[in-house]
């Protein structure tokens, strides 16, 4: 399968080859849901909690005497049948995290890829390295590559300050470095955007 390579402007370069193992597979549409669900479910905190009547404040004295009173005997305020007691069955702090196998991991990556190279939503340019840190500009090479307003995942080869600084106000252009990049970071967006050398780390993370 061949990929056409644009110029930072825009412009059109010459075509280069990219591997149908990783670009080109029949896409597993249950095994990117099970990635996605996994990737999900790992971002969660699991801090939500209630207070059962053992945190719950006061109810150290017993609020009337046991028997002569007329009604039911009660041992603490903080009873979960009075008001202000503790909660029954709440909500405790839990882990969600889902441990997905690395192969299925990569085949749902690689089903992604495959999905956005057969729409034409992969756009793959000579160098990534932009020269200002000024977002009017990198909006303007948005622009010129047919990207403007669209919802874009960056894969960067390596850390580059002026990219960082000029893409990180755009609230629809996402940066990822390409090692790293998560079957949810690859589907969340409209087009992805990758250099060679991104494209050449994309690749070897997932061919083997």
């Amino acid at each position: 399968m061949k990929l056409n390579v644009l110029k930072i402007n825009g412009s059109k370069g010459t075509a280069v080859s990219i591997d149908d193992t990783v670009f080109g597979i029949e896409p597993n549409k249950p095994v990117v849901r099970q990635a996605v669900l996994a990737e999900l479910n790992n971002m969660r905190q699991g801090t939500h909690a209630s207070k059962n009547r053992a945190l719950v404040r006061g109810g150290g004295r017993k609020p009337f005497k046991q028997k002569g009173r007329g009604s039911a005997r009660a041992g603490t305020t903080r009873s979960p049948i009075w008001r202000g007691g503790g909660t029954v069955f709440g909500p405790e702090p839990h882990a969600y995290s889902h441990k997905l196998p690395k192969k299925v991991g990569k085949l749902a990556r690689k089903s992604v890829l495959s999905d956005k190279a057969a729409n034409s939503q992969i756009v793959l340019v000579d160098d990534l390295q932009v020269s200002s840190h000024k977002t009017s500009e990198f909006v303007k090479i948005l622009s010129d590559l047919g990207l403007d307003g669209k919802k874009v995942t960056i894969l960067f080869s390596g850390e580059d300050r002026n990219l960082a600084l000029a893409s990180q106000n755009l609230h629809k252009v996402y940066l990822v470095e390409a090692k790293n990049a998560s079957t949810y970071d690859l589907i969340d967006c409209e087009f992805i955007l990758l250099d060679k050398a991104g494209l050449a780390i994309l690749t070897e993370v997932l061919a083997g």
